[in-house]
């Protein structure tokens, strides 16, 4: 692994605890839509993740950011605040986030072969 590479799956495991907290706010805030947009965002982010490094772990890393975030902010503060509500929205964006995460992590990237080997008449 190079310092470049780790580089990125750090900014990748940032960016996913960033689209955690504001899918968190947003699909609360407006149920239907708001849900959705978390969950695309989320999908844009893990399987972007996978594209920009080429392997697993590009969706992996922002998969991990997510989970953490999510947890943090689904545990009551000392006052009895929490950000999810007990909805379905919560439940589904809990599970809809999680199910992405496995999706774009174990889906993988197609792999085309080298030009090499695909041109017959060389």
């Amino acid at each position: 692994m190079t310092p470049a590479r780790a580089v990125v799956l750090v900014v990748l495991f940032l960016l996913g605890a960033l689209i955690g907290i504001a899918g968190a706010l947003l699909q609360g805030g407006w149920f239907p839509g708001g849900l959705l947009l978390a969950l695309l965002g989320t999908a844009g982010l893990f399987h972007g993740g996978a594209r920009l490094t080429g392997n697993r772990s590009g969706a992996l890393a922002p998969a991990a950011g997510w989970l953490v975030a999510v947890i943090l902010l689904t545990t009551t503060r000392p006052e009895g605040d929490f950000v999810f509500g007990a909805g379905v929205g919560s439940y589904l964006f809990l599970l809809g986030g999680m199910a992405v995460a496995v999706i774009c992590a174990t889906l993988g990237l197609a792999q085309q072969p080298p030009a090499s080997t695909a041109r017959l008449g060389k």
